[in-house]
């Protein structure tokens, strides 16, 4: 039986992890919602750790700070935007509103401020379920 392209599985770098949630979908898939405590965690905290060690480990390793700056920040664009991205979700707004950060000062406080102190929408809304909140 010959396959045509219409029966053929939709191939995705991410496939599996819509099951399986875990730190991998958490970090590269944008999709679906987190609550305030796990974007302070991942979407914070994480990242200034990691990046903290990677300048260290860079600056161990003799490597210039401004080339060790602009890896650390490629390394780390994409899991902290796919994390910002859910917690625009869980407000119910699409995830371009982390280009606020754009805006000096005014962005990055507007979605600190968005992000990480005003709660998200309760229930589903358009991104998906309610995320579990922290001692749920």
């Amino acid at each position: 039986m010959r396959e045509t392209p219409d029966s053929l599985p939709a191939l995705s770098p991410l496939q599996g992890l819509d099951t399986e949630p875990g730190l991998a979908r958490l970090l590269l898939d944008p999709r679906g919602r987190i609550a305030r405590g796990t974007w302070w965690l991942y979407g914070v905290l994480l990242p200034l750790g990691v990046g903290l060690l990677l300048h260290a480990l860079l600056g161990i390793a003799r490597i210039r700070a401004e080339l060790a700056e602009h890896v650390v920040n490629l390394l780390l664009l994409w899991p902290t935007l796919a994390v910002s991205i859910k917690r625009w979700h869980d407000r119910n707004h699409s995830g371009w509103f982390v280009l606020v950060v754009l805006v000096p000062f005014v962005g990055w406080l507007a979605a600190l401020v968005v992000n990480g102190f005003l709660p998200g929408t309760p229930g589903p809304n358009r991104f998906g379920p309610e995320p579990p909140r922290a001692g749920a």
